[in-house]
């Protein structure tokens, strides 16, 4: 689950999503903190950080070894990589440094193309991002399309569009064993209850 104070309301505290989140069954919550476009800071992560017990992610467009530094000194526990701004070179270098440090690597892919260059010892879990990242469009036919072609030592995440439990249901009959979902709870009014919801129908 992932929050983000560019589309959350105001008056909701980082600490009080992400405590419902955690509450209420998720396995993990990211953080993003770019500032420039979605107004995330690294003083939200580490106000999450002093919510939770659960694994925290530091959701970023990380390019360099210092935000590696920063995430783990602000009290994350994994790093994103999004192989689309990355070179494979790059990303071996970043997720070597990540692991270094104790932090797991969740690598973004939206292709084959993106996959196939990526798939280095020092990676953890592999996520398909079904939204179109160049026009923003969003279809689930990114994950079914690349499930089968994950090796089976990464955790497989599907990111992104997921806003009803049936297609929960649908992507982990696929084979996907995480879900990363932010937009659906964090463009209500009360994500708490809008994740409450969503549990029990799953």
């Amino acid at each position: 689950a992932s929050p983000s104070k560019g589309i959350i309301n105001a008056t909701v505290s980082v600490s009080t999503v992400v405590s419902s989140y955690q509450q209420h069954g998720a396995s993990a919550v990211s953080v993003l903190t770019d500032s420039d476009f979605f107004k995330g800071s690294l003083e939200d992560l580490s106000q999450a950080r002093s919510s939770l017990q659960i694994p925290l992610l530091r959701k970023e467009f990380i390019i360099d070894h210092y935000q590696i530094a920063e995430a783990k000194a602000y009290g994350a526990d994994i790093i994103l990589l999004i192989a689309a701004v990355l070179t494979a070179s790059e990303i071996q270098a970043l997720s070597t440094y990540a692991k270094s440090l104790g932090l797991n690597v969740l690598l973004e892919v939206h292709g084959q193309d993106e996959l196939d260059r990526s798939l280095f010892d020092s990676i953890d879990a592999i996520g398909v991002n079904n939204r179109n990242l160049n026009d923003f469009s969003v279809s689930l036919e990114h994950s079914l399309k690349l499930v089968d072609r994950i090796p089976d030592r990464y955790i497989k995440i599907s990111e992104s569009g997921i806003s009803d439990p049936a297609t929960i249901r649908q992507l982990r009959e696929a084979g996907f064993q995480g879900f990363l979902i932010g937009e659906n709870f964090m463009k209500t009014t009360d994500p708490a209850q809008a994740i409450r919801e969503f549990v029990k129908q799953l």
